[in-house]
């Protein structure tokens, strides 16, 4: 399994939100070269980067900083927020990004989707986001008829390989990753499944690590200190 930190980014930035509520959001550390650096330096080979401000506006807005800290960082990067058409694709993948993460569009625009993994394969990622089980788009802030389950298949049958799976009710509480719902999602699809939200302390990164999720992504835990980035990524390696 691979642990992913992550920098999310609002006004140039680095924040973190409760919840997915824009109104919580608190810098959490001086700046996001600092953050990426320190990453590299505990170890990490990944970074998972959202451009907050592009996911409530259905645009870019933080790209030209996103990669250019990708870029200083020397890690591989994904990237997710704003990522509506295939120009903001291309944008991404053309200046040292790894992997893009589509998310509101995988609910809106099936095509788009379909014309993406198409096109660039495996570096195509979709973020199913959801509270209760139902999936949310647009920052979070839309509710949509659709079970993140039901979405997850129809995107491993248009050929998506690797899926972010958020339960927004966990993400930035510290309150463990919802476990049940990853599970069912692991044993539905497969796809490879990148647990997101509620990551506090070690014990999270074993749990996923049993439920054979592909990676974990670790931001307030990282920067509030409950989790040890260093020694997340050993266990992983060990296990």
């Amino acid at each position: 399994m691979i642990i992913l930190p992550a920098i999310d980014i609002k006004g140039g930035e680095c924040v973190r939100l409760v919840k997915g509520d824009y109104s919580t959001a608190q810098k959490v550390i001086e700046s996001p070269y600092l953050a990426a650096q320190r990453f590299a330096d505990a170890g990490a080979n990944w970074m998972h980067m959202v451009d907050l401000d592009g996911a409530k506006d259905a645009k870019l807005v933080n790209a030209d900083l996103i990669a250019d800290v990708a870029k200083s960082s020397g890690l591989s990067v994904e990237v997710g927020g704003g990522i509506r058409d295939m120009k903001a694709v291309e944008y991404y993948l053309s200046h040292g990004i790894n992997r893009v993460i589509l998310g509101s569009a995988a609910v809106k625009d099936q095509q788009f989707v379909i014309d993406a993994v198409n096109t660039f394969g495996d570096q195509i990622v979709i973020g199913i986001d959801a509270k209760d089980g139902m999936v949310r788009a647009e920052g979070w802030l839309d509710n949509s008829e659709i079970n993140y389950i039901e979405l997850a298949k129809r995107m491993e049958d248009v050929g998506v390989k690797t899926i972010v799976f958020t339960d927004i009710e966990q993400d930035g509480t510290l309150a463990g990753p919802n476990l049940k719902q990853l599970d069912s999602l692991i044993k539905s699809v497969s796809c490879n499944i990148i647990a997101s939200g509620g990551v506090a302390v070690l014990k999270d990164i074993k749990n996923l690590i049993e439920l054979n999720a592909y990676g974990a992504i670790c931001g307030k835990s990282i920067y509030s200190g409950s989790l040890d980035l260093r020694q997340a990524i050993e266990t992983t390696r060990n296990s």
